[in-house]
């Protein structure tokens, strides 16, 4: 062989190198802490015990996911570890069990880490960590504003816009209205609160004629529930969590009080709220709703209703699948697996938040038709539309066009 002819080949070896340096195939990983070539760490606080416990289902349907997930080759090879703790819908509590997920079992970032009260004691500190808390399962306005809060990303419809949309209805179709509003006693219940007096506008503020508020840790809501009746509302606007938003109707019931009934979106559930409090006290109920009911008829046959009932009887067969908790589990589960798939080998937190901010009209499994989720890096509201329904019967009857809020101030 020549020098020449050994300087081509050579030459000829550089550049294939090259090549193959540069090929997407053989791009480098990287990773950041909770990220390996086996693994995702995923961290979660839930209350699986105490007055909120009927959201503990959430997740479960969220470990019970990531199980199939893993059973079915887990995200570009990696397997999930799904590390959930019970915060009792505690702030002081979540706040140590988060502290934990962070610093001692090194998570790559938080999921769907519940209730408004904990995900605010939060907030700062996972901002200041730079780790992700993604989807978090509460509709406060204040998690989409990527300026001040970069590393926070809400999923569900805001609490916001849900109230406005409640007033606007009201003053459209209920003649000389005076309304009587229950609401939960904390930020979750004032971002509704404010929402609803934003659609009332600051001259029918005076139509609300009473305000009654309960605390997380009472036992019950029936003397409030007397004193908005006594206080002469035809209106009911019902702002509270699961256990006490079935107290709520029933005890209307029992009162013989029968105002036009509004129940906020995150305590929809037949499970848990309506069989409670009795199917027949809950007919009429007006809600805003984003995601399908899967006992309703007209989705018998929509494959991702099937698909659900398929992942239901397999990996949850115990389970009551009227408690919306499953539903909305899955549904808000198949979005993160979506945004891990999209980080491909990239997976630093840096990277994952960009994804999570570059979802383009993802139709995630049990949306309603017409409804898409749409991210940006200046838009961190994932779901901004919903219809309204009634309850009827055993199950909800939708009614008027969705109802779109894609570009709130931020």
């Amino acid at each position: 062989m020549t020098f020449l002819d050994r300087r081509t080949l050579l030459a000829g070896s550089g550049a294939i190198a090259l090549a193959l340096a540069l090929s997407p195939a053989s791009a480098q990983k990287k990773y950041d802490e909770g990220a390996t070539d086996t693994e995702i760490k995923i961290g979660n606080t839930n209350p699986y015990s105490g007055n909120a416990s009927a959201y503990g289902n959430i997740g479960k349907t969220i470990d019970a996911f990531f199980k199939k997930v893993n059973d079915d080759g887990g995200i570009n090879g990696r397997k999930i570890n799904f590390i959930s703790y019970d915060d009792g819908y505690s702030p002081p509590k979540a706040v140590e069990m988060v502290r934990k997920l962070v610093e001692e079992d090194k998570v790559l970032f938080l999921f769907n880490t519940l209730g408004t009260p904990s995900n605010t004691a939060i907030h700062k500190y996972m901002n200041q960590k730079k780790v992700p808390q993604l989807f978090v399962a509460t509709g406060a306005s204040k998690w989409g504003n990527p300026k001040e809060f970069h590393w926070t990303m809400g999923w569900q419809p805001d609490y916001a816009t849900e109230g406005a949309i409640y007033a606007k209805h009201i003053l459209s179709n209920v003649k000389d209205p005076k309304i009587g509003i229950l609401m939960q006693n904390d930020d979750y219940g004032k971002d509704y609160l404010n929402g609803f007096k934003q659609g009332l506008g600051k001259d029918n503020e005076k139509l609300i004629v009473e305000l009654a508020t309960y605390e997380v840790t009472d036992p019950t809501v029936d003397s409030q529930m007397i004193q908005l009746k006594n206080s002469g509302a035809n209106v009911f606007f019902n702002i509270t969590t699961p256990k006490f938003a079935a107290q709520a109707i029933k005890k209307a019931a029992e009162i013989g009080w029968k105002p036009v009934h509004y129940l906020n979106n995150v305590s929809s559930s037949f499970g848990a709220v309506f069989k409670p409090a009795g199917i027949e006290a809950s007919q009429g109920i007006i809600l805003a709703l984003y995601r399908k009911d899967p006992a309703d008829p007209q989705w018998a046959n929509s494959p991702d209703i099937a698909a659900w009932k398929a992942f239901m009887a397999k990996y949850m067969p115990q389970a009551d699948l009227r408690d919306d908790s499953h539903n909305y589990g899955y549904s808000v589960a198949n979005t993160m697996v979506e945004v891990l798939k999209n980080c491909g080998d990239n997976l630093t937190r840096e990277n994952v938040m960009k994804q999570a901010a570059s979802l383009k009209g993802y139709e995630a499994p049990m949306l309603l038709p017409g409804i898409k989720i749409n991210t940006s890096s200046t838009d961190y509201y994932p779901i901004q539309a919903v219809r309204l329904a009634r309850v009827n019967g055993e199950s909800f009857e939708l009614f008027g066009e969705v109802q779109s809020n894609e570009n709130p101030s931020q």
